[in-house]
């Protein structure tokens, strides 16, 4: 098996790999970075994100807003250690962008402008249009080309950390074009995978985000914390799931039931406001998991308009005019049009709530370390915890920023603390394990199980069971189910054969990466008996800080559910209050 070696490997090239690998070889040039990603870098699922990332820069926002808004948001899960050091450094990260060619909107004076975005009390969501995260994730991918340390593996899959004398030492991966095993060897790992969304029938989350870098973690020992709080999309397309970005509500949309009324006043997010003329705190522009429980209790009164899809509401933006649409919302447009046949500067959008985030993840800690030494992550595959219990949109671009670059120097900290010795016969064992496990794929005569299958019974199990409200006997049976499909995942062989580009393998790989997130999602659930932001029990519906201001910690076990523990919330100046998005508050 070939051995690659480098200072720093990184796992996953989008927003956060990149960033922490513009962070390594800026802060220390002689270091080797090695960047691996499954698919080339400018299709990593940070360009799907399209409304923008939040940071202070008008003068009549403050570092204590974000930091209030953001905690409030979370149902005071933050940890509010790192969220003091998110704001700090938002801006400085955003301007960054800015001096390397990001191209953000601007105001008509030349400044850079900023639009509301829910739960926010300010405006400080900078964007590009309606196609941020492409833009940042260009200017990043362009900026690393500077960088000849940075050695990029593309098309790489990364199956196994390789754990000895109590660090992080590397990973194996599979060289997709070839099929072929390498070991890459590192004396720091920063995993940067993103989310697991895809565990669920009905996403916003492309193909990709299957939660290989939180399995890597997770199966190496590192826990996954507050992996019951799954985020939920207002605004998806109802036939394909794709989103359609919370700028629109900030820009002046609308959404109505079946009977043309706006019913967020009715959940909370009221008093009504005047079409076209948004006012921060209120109505549309109410948190995601509180506008998604909404339109579920709207759903089950009979309000929501039926489609061939399933139940709708309806965004609209009409009053907004073709001029503001095509300047700010093009994409939406674009989408709208393509892949529905509604244009929405003529016609209201039908819309629902689409799986869109993982607040869980890796747990790390405000470094971006990881239990692992040697081990750090950063992006929607990590817990930081900067999102608590619910996301506030524009928070994700910004954080994945901030804790690449951190991810980063926490790493050259870390390998500045001294050399140890490496293992080379224990490496090498590791390394051979992991590929005698792929090769007992290619043995099986094509298995008793087959991988659509058993996804179509995982998805299935997390829709009717994980979905925006949860109940213990709908958990339990969640629990169970997905602890058989991890038993009869051992019995999935491979109909595809060969070794060059085996997406027969890799969906194989795939599967079993998201089945283990997918356990820790239901057991973390069900073992959550309170509703608090995005986690929402119809048998326990009140929140319960005495009990339950913990953050969970899921442990893997080979054959056994995972066990969960718990880790106070760090709390330094917000204590628990009431979320209140009346606008009825100063």
């Amino acid at each position: 098996m070939e051995i690659i070696r480098s200072d720093v490997a990184i796992i996953g090239a989008g927003g956060a790999g990149l960033r922490a690998a513009i962070a390594l070889a800026e802060t220390d040039p002689l270091l080797k970075i090695s960047l691996i990603s499954k698919v080339y870098p400018m299709r990593s699922h940070t360009c799907a994100a399209e409304g923008g990332a939040a940071g202070v820069i008008k003068p009549d926002d403050s570092l204590e807003h974000h930091f209030n808004d953001t905690v409030g948001g979370g149902d005071w899960l933050c940890d509010q250690d790192a969220v003091d050091y998110l704001v700090r450094e938002a801006p400085k990260e955003l301007l960054q962008l800015e001096h390397w060619g990001c191209p953000w909107s601007r105001e008509p004076d030349g400044s850079v402008a900023v639009r509301p975005f829910g739960g926010m009390q300010k405006q400080r969501t900078w964007f590009a249009a309606d196609k941020s995260g492409f833009h940042i994730l260009h200017t990043l991918f362009q900026t690393s080309l500077k960088f000849p340390s940075i050695e990029r593996y593309d098309e790489y899959y990364a199956t196994d950390l390789i754990v000895d004398d109590g660090r992080c030492q590397g990973f194996t991966a599979i060289e997709m074009r070839s099929g072929q095993m390498r070991r890459f060897e590192a004396r720091a790992v920063i995993i940067a995978g993103g989310g697991a969304g895809r565990m669920f029938p009905f996403t916003t989350n492309g193909a990709i985000k299957t939660g290989d870098g939180m399995a890597l973690a997770y199966r190496a020992g590192v826990a996954l914390k507050d992996m019951e709080f799954v985020q939920y999309h207002p605004t998806g397309l109802p036939n394909t799931g794709t989103l359609l970005t919370e700028a629109c509500r900030g820009e002046g949309g609308i959404l109505l039931n079946r009977n043309s009324r706006r019913f967020l006043q009715d959940y909370g997010m009221g008093p009504e406001t005047p079409v076209g003329k948004p006012q921060l705190k209120t109505m549309e522009l109410g948190p995601r998991d509180r506008v998604s429980q909404a339109f579920w209790h709207e759903q089950k009164k009979g309000n929501m308009l039926p489609t061939k899809y399933g139940d709708c509401m309806l965004l609209d933006l009409r009053h907004l005019g073709e001029k503001k649409i095509d300047e700010r919302l093009p994409l939406v447009r674009d989408m709208s049009i393509s892949y529905l046949g509604v244009d929405p500067v003529k016609d209201p959008v039908p819309v629902r709530p689409v799986v869109h985030y993982m607040m869980g993840g890796i747990d790390t800690d405000i470094d971006a370390a990881t239990s692992l030494p040697g081990l750090y992550a950063a992006g929607e595959c990590a817990c930081v915890s900067i999102n608590g219990a619910n996301r506030l949109g524009s928070n994700s671009l910004t954080e994945l920023l901030v804790f690449g670059r951190r991810a980063a120097l926490s790493a050259i900290e870390f390998i500045n603390s001294g050399k140890p010795s490496v293992n080379e016969v224990a490496l090498s064992a590791q390394a051979a394990a992991a590929q005698g496990r792929i090769r007992g794929l290619f043995e099986k005569a094509d298995g008793g199980e087959s991988l659509a299958g058993l996804r179509r019974e995982m998805m299935r199990t997390m829709e009717e069971n994980a979905g925006i409200y949860r109940e213990e006997e709908g958990l339990k049976a969640a629990c169970a189910i997905l602890s058989q499909l991890r038993r009869r995942y051992l019995d999935v062989g491979l109909t595809d054969r060969t070794n060059v580009y085996n997406t027969d393998l890799l969906q194989a790989l795939e599967l079993g990466s998201m089945l283990d997130c997918a356990e820790a999602v239901t057991v973390s659930a069900l073992a959550r008996t309170e509703s608090r932001g995005a986690h929402q029990r119809l048998d326990f519906v009140e929140r319960d800080d005495g009990k339950f201001l913990r953050h969970s910690l899921a442990y893997f076990r080979s054959h056994e559910p995972p066990r969960v523990d718990y880790r106070d919330v760090v709390i330094t100046k917000s204590q628990p209050g009431v979320r209140d998005y009346s606008g009825d508050h100063k």
